[in-house]
């Protein structure tokens, strides 16, 4: 026993020193993680240095971590976020698993070694899934989410995750005639057997979780609730292994059935550490049951099998998305980040081998076959990207965000807090108004004013234009970063200088560089607020409403004569940080009350310096 739990913390030690280096090594390499991964459960298990000689236990374990990874895709996908993508999700994401499946079907078909129409359909549509950590990485880096092409790719990555639980339905149902032995009765009893597992599962989520979890929220025991996301995870994956299905539908199931509650953030958080470590485990140990003698033997056609896939894929994904009215620069950025065989590859095709559709070498051709498009992942976005950018200089490649009906008084950018407030005037005196948004949830409030509305990224200068910036009286730059307000400040001055520009000012420092921009108008955006806020303290200590709003408008003219003094030095000395100090001089010296104010006046620590 003593040995058993001496070789479990050795193990764990392996692991977790493996996993540490890994990483860092396949960053520097500009590969995945999950690349990283695999190839350290190549390095420490059986075909390696042999630190881990039963991969099979380990897998069984890790499987865990995907059970989590499909409740995580089941909480991200609620109702409206479906709504607003439904044309990428369903329309693309079919189109693009079915066309691209069949192309590599038919290539493994013809080209493999032994596959027959099963073993070629598995082939086909694992590897005709993406891999959504990777791309979602190549997205992140080139800012390619806040664009159309990076949003219907994430429409398309959403669909191969949801479509991995009938596709795991699927498999058993195909299984050659030795699987397939059960009487009608039997086959039944099965049927009746799911159903009622699945009614009973929704029954739960939907009448018992969100009260359950409410409970414990006011327990205010962390620990708990973190125990009780795995219970619940846990409970409807043994549910759906004891009807005979896979425990990932199960977990699948209860996550979509509380993407709705209040507790839909705290649970992804409570579940992704565990679910983090889990998937490194299960990638490591789909390192460690690769057969790399099979591997180096068939060397040259596996090389060979891999850049056919990849090709055949990305001409597919290219085909699907170009005629979906994508641009050729959009539809080649979106084939580049979609290349990478999916992490559920992994899990179809063991699947796969225990159901008899391919063998084991097969499984392990596979698995390296699908490994090795993750590793070409990263330089193949990089050769999409630079020949995107070379048909984005062409004549022919139009933007694909249609705004041609919009012809507004006011260009609103951003409609988050800031804006919505500031539309509210507008749409008191009936102005034209049109609202530029990338957020799904701020688009759907905007449809309660009435206004004209677009899902698009405000930074892009093909956007402005077709929203109709040249032609709009006032473009209000709304957004709360101050990055964003700058690059858009800096795109229209540059590229329509006559256009009426009021910006929205994240803080004093930032008003004095938006008036060296030359804007039309900013407002730090809390300055407003703070001196109504002045005036009603003002009120409430005994001041009449005239002297009131009089100190109001004296320090408003203070601030603004202050102000352009700044902007003057600013101008002399190059821009500097402004520090806060009084707009009138004070009628006495400042006067600590305790030690550690006395300090922090004196500056005469580190801390209080």
């Amino acid at each position: 026993m003593h040995d058993d739990g001496h070789g479990l913390l050795l193990g764990a030690l392996v692991f977790l020193a493996t996993a540490v280096v890994a990483v860092p090594i396949a960053r520097r390499l500009g590969l995945s993680p999950i690349v990283g991964y695999i190839l350290a459960g190549v390095a420490i298990g059986p075909s390696g240095v042999g630190v881990f000689k039963d991969p099979e236990r380990i897998i069984t374990v890790a499987e865990i971590g995907v059970v989590l990874l499909l409740f995580i895709i089941g909480l991200e996908l609620q109702f409206s976020r479906l709504l607003a993508l439904r044309r990428a999700i369903f329309g693309l994401g079919t189109a693009q698993l079915a066309f691209s499946g069949a192309a590599i079907a038919v290539l493994t078909h013809y080209a493999g070694s032994g596959f027959d129409w099963r073993a070629s359909l598995v082939a086909g549509l694992a590897l005709a899934l993406s891999a959504t950590s990777i791309a979602l990485q190549l997205l992140e880096e080139k800012s390619g989410l806040t664009q159309p092409y990076g949003q219907r790719a994430f429409g398309v990555l959403l669909f191969q995750d949801m479509a991995i639980v009938p596709l795991l339905a699927l498999l058993p149902l195909l299984a050659p005639s030795g699987h397939e032995a059960s009487s009608f009765s039997e086959s039944v009893s099965h049927v009746a057997l799911v159903i009622g597992a699945l009614v009973l599962i929704i029954a739960i989520g939907r009448y018992l979780l969100t009260p359950f979890f409410r409970i414990l929220a006011h327990s205010g025991a962390r620990e708990v609730m973190t125990a009780a996301a795995l219970l619940v995870v846990l409970g409807a994956g043994a549910l759906m292994a004891a009807a005979g299905m896979s425990m990932a539908l199960g977990a699948f199931l209860a996550g979509v059935l509380l993407s709705e509650s209040n507790f839909r953030h705290e649970l992804e958080a409570n579940i992704d550490a565990f679910r983090g470590l889990l998937i490194a485990l299960f990638f490591m140990g789909v390192g460690m049951s690769m057969n790399l003698d099979v591997v180096l033997a068939n060397a040259p056609l596996l090389i060979a099998g891999t850049l056919l896939v990849t090709l055949v894929k990305a001409v597919s994904v290219w085909a699907v998305f170009r005629f979906s009215d994508s641009t050729r620069a959009d539809a080649v950025r979106s084939a580049s980040v979609l290349t990478p065989a999916g992490e559920f590859s992994f899990v179809l095709f063991p699947l796969a081998l225990s159901l008899g559709f391919i063998d084991d070498r097969q499984s392990d051709m596979l698995a390296a076959c699908a490994a090795m498009t993750m590793l070409l992942g990263p330089p193949i976005a990089l050769v999409g990207e630079r020949l995107a950018r070379r048909l984005d200089r062409r004549p022919a490649s139009l933007p694909m965000d249609d705004f041609g009906d919009a012809k507004g008084s006011v260009l609103v950018v951003g409609f988050g807090r800031f804006g919505q407030i500031a539309s509210q005037c507008m749409l008191a005196q009936g102005l034209d108004v049109t609202i530029i948004d990338n957020d799904v949830e701020m688009i759907q409030s905007a449809g309660r004013f009435g206004f004209r509305i677009y899902y698009g990224d405000g930074t892009r200068l093909d956007v402005l234009r077709a929203a109709g910036a040249e032609r709009a009286r006032v473009v209000a730059v709304c957004v709360d970063r101050r990055e964003t307000a700058d690059r858009i400040v800096d795109i229209i001055r540059a590229n329509m200088p006559d256009v009426r520009l009021h910006v929205r000012a994240f803080d004093r420092n930032h008003a004095v560089a938006l008036r060296t921009r030359n804007v039309d108008y900013e407002i730090r955006e809390t300055f407003e607020s703070a001196l109504a806020f002045g005036e009603a303290t003002l009120r409430a200590n005994g001041f009449d409403a005239a002297t009131a709003q009089a100190t109001i408008e004296d320090v408003r003219q203070r601030d603004l004569e202050r102000l352009m003094r700044q902007m003057a030095e600013g101008e002399d000395r190059g821009p500097l940080p402004l520090e806060p100090e009084p707009l009138i001089v004070p009628g006495r010296m400042a006067r600590p009350l305790n030690p550690e104010a006395e300090d922090a006046l004196k500056h005469e620590t580190e801390f209080s310096s």
